[in-house]
């Protein structure tokens, strides 16, 4: 993929605001198990990160996919793998349904101030008893006169607790599995919503995750992204910007882990000379980096059929499914060459360990990326 002189000073201011606004605070948002969302979100609004590709008159930037991989890559060398996940949420998981189907009025409504940074929001559609299979999804969205009333749990909400806003996706038929769906968009202020626990994670801990309950949560029939009875579809694209937003995430932790842990084994003695001088380390070392850059130019071939607009799914999903694998290997090959300093909690490469396992659950575990594989390759009788 070509990149011209506009690329690479949009890295470079990327770049800059994740080593000037994020990892300085990385450890402080960390133990406190939260960060201030409104703050830095306005400060990428301002910046005009928030709608990369969106259009200009509700405050996005109006370029191609090629700008979302860049801002991807760079987000994923932050010190702290929670911010890039709330960030992208809003940027690639929550809002691409509504900037494509949403009405002008939704749009200048909530797209418009989430590109801006004014409102946090998020993607609710888990729930307790449906994860990787959506159809089993039993939040309703029931029809009165110009209002749903919406009732049901969502778990495993990204953003939650501080959203202003949910694309939700719920049953507004009676239809059952892939029928029936819409995705609707539900302000966190109206009555019966509420924010049940904010739950304790493994990993990323500063990016606040919920689990929701909706109890007779009123808005009007204008707040659906699209046709009725088109959410299961409309989620199915978002869930293609998701994977590749977590592949370019994770291309660029992993770049940024290799690059730390060969400066620390070129600094660290170990029998009478530095340990990057070790064979063993070396050959190790080349074989993630060019794993990486396999990585790296998958995902790049992935950008270049979006921004062609052809159908990305058998790439994406093969890169989602290979960056979830390659950052467990590189998170716990890092860890293991920092020896005993790398297991100790508050060093960067346990962070990273815990927060690099999610890479090959969200989005779609690494189980439903091969069922989608074999599918489409035809491996099945």
């Amino acid at each position: 993929m070509e990149f011209n002189e506009a690329h690479h000073m949009f890295r470079k201011t990327v770049r800059d605001f994740v080593e000037k606004e994020i990892n300085p605070h990385a450890d402080e948002w960390e133990k406190a198990a939260i960060f201030p969302g409104h703050e830095l979100f306005k400060k990428l609004g301002d910046l005009g990160m928030l709608g990369l590709e969106y259009e200009p008159q509700y405050s996005g930037g109006g370029v191609d996919h090629s700008y979302t991989m860049i801002f991807a890559e760079e987000l994923g060398r932050a010190d702290v793998g929670g911010i890039p996940m709330a960030i992208t949420v809003q940027t690639d998981m929550a809002t691409p349904a509504l900037a494509k189907w949403g009405s002008h009025e939704l749009k200048m409504e909530y797209l418009a101030p989430a590109c801006r940074g004014e409102k946090i929001c998020g993607i609710a559609v888990t729930e307790p008893d449906a994860g990787s299979d959506v159809a089993g999804l039993k939040t309703t969205a029931r029809r009165d006169g110009d209002d749903y009333i919406i009732n049901g749990r969502k778990i495993f909400i990204t953003n939650s607790i501080q959203a202003d806003f949910l694309v939700v996706l719920a049953r507004t038929s009676d239809e059952g599995g892939y029928k029936g769906m819409s995705l609707i968009v539900v302000p966190t202020d109206r009555p019966g919503f509420q924010v049940i626990r904010k739950l304790d994670k493994m990993g990323n801990h500063c990016s606040d995750t919920g689990e929701l309950a909706f109890d007779d949560v009123r808005v009007p029939v204008t707040n659906r992204i699209g046709p009725e009875g088109r959410g299961f579809q409309l989620q199915m694209q978002q869930f293609q910007k998701e994977r590749m937003i977590a592949v370019y995430t994770a291309v660029g932790a992993m770049t940024r882990a290799i690059e730390r842990t060969v400066a620390y084994l070129k600094q660290r003695q170990a029998f009478g000379q530095p340990l990057i001088n070790n064979q063993y380390i070396q050959y190790t070392l080349a074989e993630l980096v060019t794993e990486i850059e396999a990585l790296r130019y998958l995902g790049h071939a992935c950008c270049e059929q979006i921004v062609r607009g052809e159908d990305v799914t058998r790439l994406a999903t093969m890169a989602k499914l290979k960056a979830g694998r390659m950052g467990r290997r590189v998170a716990d090959q890092c860890l293991q060459f920092h020896g005993g300093v790398g297991y100790m909690d508050d060093m960067w490469t346990s962070r990273y360990f815990r927060d690099s396992r999610l890479a090959s659950i969200g989005g779609g575990a690494d189980e439903v990326m091969l069922r989608i594989l074999t599918g489409m390759e035809g491996f099945q009788a």
